[in-house]
């Protein structure tokens, strides 16, 4: 098992390069003056895979790699992860998210700072960078939205452990943490590159609470111009239909092994 200590650095690394590249593309795609501006959804569901390879790769041997409350939520209702370890898990998730928003806002400061509208090009809200957004708002619906797509992230993560050919994940009689092998790491990236273009379309895919309220916690904070809302009254649907999501997974993969 995973020493405290080394739950905290792998969580918080891993998931500061998950937002960094998650953000990133979604800063590329959305901001004015950038070259990949326009690029399109394809892109942004690319980027945030490569987020989930990078950091998964850097924080599975420290912390099993979860870079997300809702994996770690999962594990422990399958019976994977302690329940002990899942509030430090969490804890250090938000940290990385918020490190990584942060990260993302200094890399592209000058075309956040273009937002005042000084360059030219018309001021944007620039939520959507950091955090998702509803395309239709019913609140029924988004939080089934995110309850199916995080059961198709982590339904498939439990079971990928229980395939030998690629690798034993973070379940009963595990011996590695959550991704396995270097090729388990790899397919659940391509995974997450899926759910966002299968299933990512009606609210931008969260699936992960601490994806989405650390980088809403630093849009609130930080001095963008003309940033307009963090979108408060949106922000619970993201961090509960993951969670929900999450321990329907557990329990599915319970009643199955």
């Amino acid at each position: 098992m995973y020493a405290n200590g080394d739950i905290v650095v792998g969580e918080v690394i891993g998931t500061a390069l998950l937002i960094l590249f998650g953000a990133g593309v979604c800063a590329a795609v959305t901001l004015n003056h950038s070259k990949a501006r326009g690029a399109g959804w394809v892109v942004i569901a690319f980027g945030w895979g490569m987020g989930v390879l990078a950091g998964a790769y850097a924080s599975a041997p420290l912390s099993g790699g979860h870079l997300n409350p809702a994996v770690t939520l999962g594990s422990a209702v399958a019976g994977g992860t302690p329940w002990s370890k899942v509030p430090l898990y969490i804890l250090a998730q938000l940290v990385g998210a918020l490190i990584g928003a942060v990260l993302a806002w200094a890399l592209y400061y000058a075309q956040f700072a273009a937002n005042d509208g000084r360059s030219g090009a018309a001021p944007q809200p620039t939520l959507g960078v950091f955090s998702t957004a509803p395309e239709i708002r019913r609140p029924v619906a988004n939080l089934v939205t995110e309850i199916i797509a995080t059961a198709g992230l982590v339904l498939p993560l439990l079971f990928f452990g229980q395939n030998k050919g690629i690798g034993i994940g973070q379940v009963p009689g595990a011996r590695v943490g959550v991704y396995g092998s270097g090729i388990n790491v790899l397919l659940v990236a391509l995974l997450v590159v899926g759910i966002g273009l299968s299933l990512g379309g009606p609210t931008g895919y969260a699936i992960n609470p601490a994806r989405d309220l650390g980088p809403r916690i630093a849009h609130a904070l930080l001095p963008i111009p003309n940033k307009g809302s963090s979108d408060w009254s949106y922000a619970w649907i993201p961090v509960a239909g993951p969670l929900i999501g999450a321990v329907l997974s557990g329990l599915v993969y319970k009643a199955v092994f």
